[in-house]
């Protein structure tokens, strides 16, 4: 299945990446803290410190109260690690973090960052230990061309002062942007801030379009329209009014009479199934991503919406004709359909399984089986059969008959 890779090139080196993966595995295995790390690395490169945020914008707690962050069952606190790999620009970027944040729920706790690096075409840019900076050679090539005119101009000089920043500030967004290269910053936080969408909680996922209008404006996307019509919306029309008084847009169901004017307009919520609502406020992060070459990742992805529908988007990102700019789709999901040799591939498939007993988590991909002995997985293989029977392990047997049977032991002699 080689349209699933993209394939981007350095120099002479080429890199292949996937253009999506599922993450399989049962209830409060760590499914959707994979999603929630992403989402907080995200918030604290964006903020550009391990602080607390004044006000919440994502359901994600941890990515504003860090505190939430360590393991609460570690009696001895240890440092949160991050890292991610991306491309921006045609140039490859690794950013490494490494926080000491403390204790579970520790409020007062000093926090620092321990370990901070960043690396562009597999070169050091710069590798930060507490207060301690060292850069790489920035001297020749790519990297040379995005420095100040000031640091280039006196490097010597500029050196003496990076490493005058706070234990909790990221180097990245401060010594880094200020002195070294603003542009080279500029391009890691964009990348975050436009690059990568995370969807934390599929039940709070609402966009919002349109904004500017007047008020009593409506505003039709035609694109989201026809999907939702493909959908299946096709007694009346979705769009976005702005109530008289109010400026941020409504998703809104449009009735129209027979000669197209605007009857009314009721909020979607009242009309439309969760379902509806959840695929047309997901739609435009959809193609937001595959217009740009973005990376979505979505919890919860089968949340409310029929699997044919589903599988129709990420036949999309599948698709080279029309994932052009190497757009990723990431999502967790409890819906076997994806168990597929035919949708995605084996490195596509992902399985996170907690220890019990350590409380940690272990995310692997059905390739890592390999393709020969007892255990191996081949194309032809079913899938959804095998993780059901427990070959491929991140699923648990669940039976609730104890607790009921214990529920109704007082009610044996029949009263």
């Amino acid at each position: 299945m080689d349209y699933s890779l993209h394939v981007q090139k350095v120099g002479r080196k080429a890199y292949k990446g996937l253009s999506s993966a599922v993450v399989y595995g049962p209830n409060a295995a760590g499914k959707t803290a994979i999603i929630g790390a992403l989402d907080t690395l995200k918030h604290i490169v964006l903020r550009g410190n391990v602080r607390d945020a004044e006000t919440m914008t994502s359901p994600d707690r941890a990515a504003f109260d860090l505190s939430f962050i360590p393991n609460s069952g570690l009696a001895d606190p240890k440092p949160v690690s991050f890292g991610i790999r991306f491309f921006e620009g045609g140039d490859l970027f690794e950013y490494d973090l490494k926080v000491d944040l403390g204790a579970f729920m520790d409020l007062s706790y000093d926090r620092a960052i321990v370990r901070e690096s960043l690396l562009v075409n597999e070169k050091v840019v710069f590798d930060r230990y507490l207060e301690t900076v060292n850069l790489g050679d920035l001297d020749s090539g790519m990297l040379a061309e995005q420095l100040s005119d000031a640091f280039r101009e006196n490097k010597a000089a500029a050196i003496k002062f990076i490493s005058g920043f706070s234990r909790d500030e990221l180097f990245l967004t401060n010594g880094f942007r200020q002195i070294v290269s603003p542009r080279l910053s500029a391009r890691v936080t964009g990348w975050f801030d436009r690059g990568l969408t995370v969807v934390y909680r599929a039940d709070r996922l609402k966009t919002v379009q349109g904004a500017g209008l007047p008020d009593k404006a409506v505003y039709i996307n035609e694109t989201i329209n026809a999907a939702a019509k493909e959908f299946g919306v096709s007694s009346n029309a979705l769009g976005f009014v702005v109530p008289e008084g109010e400026s941020t847009p409504r998703l809104s169901s449009i009735f129209a009479d027979a000669e197209g004017n605007l009857v009314r307009a009721v909020p979607a919520e009242d009309y439309e199934s969760y379902g509806t609502v959840r695929f047309v406020n997901l739609f435009p992060l959809v193609a937001q991503a595959i217009a740009t070459g973005g990376t979505l990742v979505v919890d919860e992805f089968d949340a409310s919406i029929h699997p044919m529908a589903l599988m129709s988007i990420v036949n999309v990102f599948h698709n080279d004709d029309i994932n052009r700019h190497g757009a990723q789709l990431v999502f967790n999901t409890h819906n076997p359909v994806f168990l597929n040799g035919n949708v995605f591939r084996r490195d596509e498939i992902k399985f996170v399984e907690r220890d019990r007993e350590t409380g940690g988590s272990t995310c692997y991909a059905l390739s890592d089986f390999g393709t020969s002995g007892p255990s191996g997985v081949r194309k032809g293989d079913d899938y959804m059969k095998n993780y059901f029977i427990s070959r491929y392990g991140a699923i648990e047997d669940i039976d609730f008959s104890p607790v009921f049977e214990e529920l109704m032991g007082d009610d044996a002699d029949g009263k």
